[in-house]
């Protein structure tokens, strides 16, 4: 194995990081990061900008965190530079590489003081810090691919009040392209839908406060979302047989009618439904175990909505902000949305304005948003008749 490799240096945040030199490993033209010998994916510049918001309002004082699948060390760097209250910052990669290019880039940024190296395998390093003098405020696991071999691990090594933050990149599986290795990784039942973006998030999230519940913790939710390529979730750890039991219950199915579009939640283990759909008849299909409850906690998404205002350097300042306001508007919302073209497919009309069928809906009495899965996508409490008959009214017909 060579022991260079060739650089590149970029600027994110705050930090200056030396990355794999793109151009070197290019095939035909074309970069994929998962090529160099060493990861940095430039399109995660949007999901490390949220941690740091993140992890600075739900976070104060002596802050301890660890990254064990550091890459280039990014991520942790910038938690060193840009969370406040931070005392230390502890990373981790097995791969040898990697941690000859972190440890160039902790001297590069000056943050030794700070931030301290490992190389070791993530679950192990995690292991390492499961004593509970040892564990940490915050863990972040970054995978390419899925977090759930982590999952435990990163749970032993996280302070009750701590938060956990996890990455899902495997959206094939998680959508329902491949729904048995979705069922062999999340223990889960995913279906291709028009939603399916959204359930992924929900079965990642439920795998995460199933893997808590076997230990007698809450993990509480507080921020889940997917964008380009992933799922990004985070949560709160609490203690006690109550609190857990009290998530569980939050834990169920969506049943779902392909021919009609109908669909419903069940929460419980083994709720009883129907198998034909109420409305058409037509064979009903289920996604499951998956979170039923909140995505986001409004406060928090506040918080982090008025820091990202202060802090001019982030390069997706504006997305992120965007972001956080729609996730404020959904958060009280049931779960699944409807794409508004697909419906109108089938009603044979032509789209409305969104803020104009939002606002038909609303002046009926129920609560109807936006959503951030989905640029045409509806959510909410709205029974799909009174969609329909709202769109008919609002609509040209084709």
């Amino acid at each position: 194995m060579k022991e260079a490799i060739p650089t590149t240096v970029v600027k994110e945040g705050l930090a200056e990081v030396e990355v794999p030199e793109p151009q070197a490993y290019a095939r035909e033209g074309y970069f994929d990061p998962s090529w160099a010998p060493v990861f940095y994916n430039p399109r995660m510049v949007f999901s490390r900008d949220i941690a740091v918001l993140a992890l600075q309002c739900s976070l104060t004082g002596g802050i301890r965190i660890c990254e064990p699948l550091a890459g280039t060390g990014v991520r942790g760097i910038r938690f060193a530079l840009e969370v406040d209250g931070v005392e230390e910052v502890i990373l981790g990669d097995v791969n040898k590489l990697a941690v000859k290019l972190v440890l160039r880039n902790v001297r590069r940024n000056r943050v030794e003081d700070k931030v301290k190296v490992f190389e070791e395998e993530a679950n192990r390093l995690l292991s390492d810090y499961s004593s509970p003098e040892d564990r940490f405020d915050a863990v972040d696991v970054d995978p390419f691919g899925p977090p759930t071999p982590f999952v435990d691990s990163a749970i032993r090594a996280l302070r009750i009040g701590g938060v956990l933050c996890l990455t899902a990149t495997d959206m094939a599986p998680l959508c329902g392209v491949y729904p048995m290795a979705c069922f062999r990784k999340y223990f889960a039942k995913p279906l291709k839908t028009e939603y399916c973006s959204e359930l992924a998030v929900r079965i990642v999230v439920g795998t995460a406060v199933r893997e808590a519940a076997k230990r007698e913790l809450a993990l509480k939710p507080l921020l889940a979302y997917s964008v380009d390529h992933y799922v990004r979730i985070y949560g709160t750890l609490e203690k006690g047989a109550q609190e857990t039991d009290a998530l569980l219950a939050q834990i169920g199915y969506v049943v779902h009618c392909s021919s009609c579009l109908w669909r419903a939640t069940f929460s419980g283990l083994a709720p009883r439904f129907e198998a034909a759909c109420p409305r058409c008849g037509e064979r009903l299909d289920v996604a499951g175990p998956l979170w039923l409850g909140k995505l986001a906690d409004i406060e928090l998404c506040k918080r982090m909505l008025e820091e990202a205002e202060k802090r001019e350097y982030l390069q997706t300042r504006k997305r992120a902000s965007k972001l956080l306001e729609l996730l404020m508007e959904e958060g009280e919302m049931p779960p699944t949305y409807y794409v508004i073209d697909q419906l109108c497919r089938r009603l044979r009309c032509s789209p409305p304005p969104m803020e104009e069928l939002v606002e038909n809906l609303r002046g009926l009495g129920f609560k109807a948003t936006r959503t951030h899965f989905d640029g045409k996508g509806l959510k909410t409490e709205a029974p799909i008749e009174v969609i329909e008959e709202v769109l008919k009214e609002i609509s040209p017909s084709s």
